[in-house]
């Protein structure tokens, strides 16, 4: 494909400057605040040496930094994480169709999230912060340990990703009945429980990005760091363990740094889905499958599509919102059809 000629800088700065103007656009489009087109120049004014006119004035700044750039700053973390952790699911599991959530890190945080807003409301109302993000988070990390445990209990020492796989599928279907049995004995927070499910960043906070942006870091930084041993395991297990690779503890280093950084964004976004499924598949067919690549593309481009995804929500409905799991699924599974339909998928 000519696309893929663009060579590795290429498109590293392609991806970076659909990040900048990702973040941009999602700074100006909001309900309140100035008019779109003067807000790229109060950003030129708050640089350092740079004193312009920008015409707006301290209250509109405050929109625009306080309530608008936490979102999007949140939006491009969540969008990053999630496709860096569902590009390197499918490379462990060597299966195009994986997705952050497989192993079970959105089913626990859903029934975490629950638990929080109906059993555990009463118990956590004076907690000192919101108990929602951490009963998810926890759920979501023990949910997906559990997983692991039972797939290698059932896998032995043979265990293999299509041991996890089936774990997966058996511990979801067990945390999504315990949901809805908590659901039904509590329907007067079924509407609160799936705003939460159907995932947002109308919420976000400048609080939100500090509290998984370490996450997020480590998470990318140790999965950056085995974007070669990804490249090996795509041949499988066996040809990798004969070129040296230990492929079980490979293995566990990247479900483990992967689902930390998504149990962590998804907790503080509710359940957004495709994220992590279509764009590391946009990645390959533009810029090929090498994980060195994909890796810090994924981060990028994952990023400024969640952003960009964020933007129709604020407005298709205006004055309310409409969920950014939504969007993202109206977006998303079209995609994803047609994907299927040309058969050019692949981990």
């Amino acid at each position: 494909m000519a696309t893929k000629r663009l060579g590795p800088v290429g498109w590293y700065l392609t991806a970076a400057a659909s990040l900048v103007v990702a973040i941009m656009i999602g700074a100006m489009v909001g309900p309140a605040g100035p008019p779109a087109w003067r807000v790229p120049l109060a950003f030129i004014d708050h640089l350092p040496f740079i004193d312009i006119d920008s015409g707006v004035s301290d209250s509109e700044w405050a929109i625009i930094w306080q309530i608008r750039m936490p979102r999007v700053i949140l939006g491009g973390l969540v969008g990053g994480m999630l496709a860096v952790a569902g590009s390197s699911y499918q490379g462990v599991f060597r299966n195009p169709l994986v997705d952050p959530y497989l192993l079970g890190a959105a089913s626990g945080a859903g029934l975490g999230a629950t638990i929080a807003l109906t059993v555990g409301r009463s118990a956590t109302e004076s907690w000192s912060f919101d108990p929602v993000v951490a009963v998810a988070f926890i759920v979501s990390v023990v949910t997906v340990l559990v997983t692991y445990l039972v797939g290698g209990a059932f896998g032995g020492r043979a265990q293999s990703g299509a041991t996890l796989v089936l774990a997966g599928v058996a511990v979801v279907s067990f945390t999504t009945a315990i949901q809805t049995f908590l659901l039904q004995r509590n329907v007067d927070r079924v509407q609160e429980v799936y705003s939460w499910i159907l995932g947002r960043l109308s919420t976000a906070t400048w609080a939100d990005v500090t509290l998984v942006l370490p996450y997020v870091a480590i998470s990318v930084l140790v999965l950056m760091l085995h974007r070669r041993h990804l490249d090996v395991m795509r041949v499988g297990d066996d040809e990798a363990a004969t070129l040296g690779m230990n492929v079980r503890r490979t293995r566990l280093i990247i479900i483990v740094a992967a689902t930390l950084g998504t149990a962590a964004v998804v907790s503080v976004s509710g359940l957004i889905g495709f994220v992590g499924l279509i764009i590391p598949h946009m990645i390959r067919l533009a810029a090929g499958v090498g994980y060195r690549r994909l890796i810090p593309l994924s981060l990028m481009i994952g990023g400024a599509f969640l952003i960009l995804a964020d933007v129709p929500g604020r407005v298709l409905t205006s004055p309310a919102e409409t969920p950014i799991g939504v969007v993202t699924a109206f977006l998303g599974a079209p995609f994803f059809i047609v994907l299927l339909r040309t058969r050019r998928i692949g981990p």
